[in-house]
């Protein structure tokens, strides 16, 4: 059994970490902004399935490889670099589609996922991140096994509650701010700028 101080420092971190600004927050936000919370709901999805794929590999060992692989850490960042580039067009370049044109409800749901998922997958860094946290809380005098399911799930499930919160108070804001369209074309200028400055830093952030 986990002690019950240490799973409640684990949390503590991991709220710290989802408060923080990043691709994973601007991408949710910006979805649910421009497309609905539902869009923005199927984002977070998406994010929630690369984090639990990253907390996967780390049980197995599998981020030891960027270690000793330092190319391999190169090419995941620079293609994660190139992903949150081509958001940041995209999130440019996009008009302001509510979610409730349901002729596309279903393809924007499924795009929403697919760029949730990628664009946390893609940042080599997210899995280092697991990698270097789970096992500050995981005791080998315990089973491992179900450590890393509690731990993941505390990580999987806070984060998809953050990102849930996040997706329902953009898509208020944008619904309370829906007449402004300058307001409405500066906020796409602000989220394409976010994931551009994102990208360079993934890139030239080094291992």
């Amino acid at each position: 059994m986990m002690d019950l101080s240490d799973v409640a420092v684990f949390m503590a971190a991991l709220t710290a970490v989802y408060l923080l600004p990043g691709p994973d927050m601007v991408l949710v936000m910006s979805t649910s902004a421009l497309r609905g919370p539902n869009s923005g709901l199927m984002v977070a999805l998406g994010l929630a399935f690369s984090r639990a794929l990253h907390v996967a590999l780390s049980a197995l060992g599998l981020a030891a490889l960027f270690h000793t692989h330092p190319l391999l850490f190169d090419s995941v960042r620079w293609i994660g670099a190139a992903y949150l580039l081509w958001l940041a067009w995209k999130m440019f370049s996009s008009d302001a589609i509510r979610a409730s044109e349901t002729a596309t409800e279903a393809h924007s749901g499924l795009t929403g996922l697919r760029r949730g998922f990628l664009t946390n997958l893609l940042n080599p860094k997210a899995l280092m991140f697991c990698a270097l946290l789970l096992p500050q809380f995981v005791s080998t005098q315990h089973d491992l096994t179900g450590q890393y399911l509690i731990l993941g799930s505390a990580l999987v499930g806070l984060g998809l509650l953050f990102d849930a919160i996040y997706a329902f108070s953009a898509s208020t804001l944008a619904r309370r701010l829906s007449g402004a369209r300058c307001i409405q074309n500066a906020a796409k200028v602000v989220f394409s700028s976010v994931f551009g400055v994102a990208a360079v830093r993934l890139a030239f952030s080094g291992s």
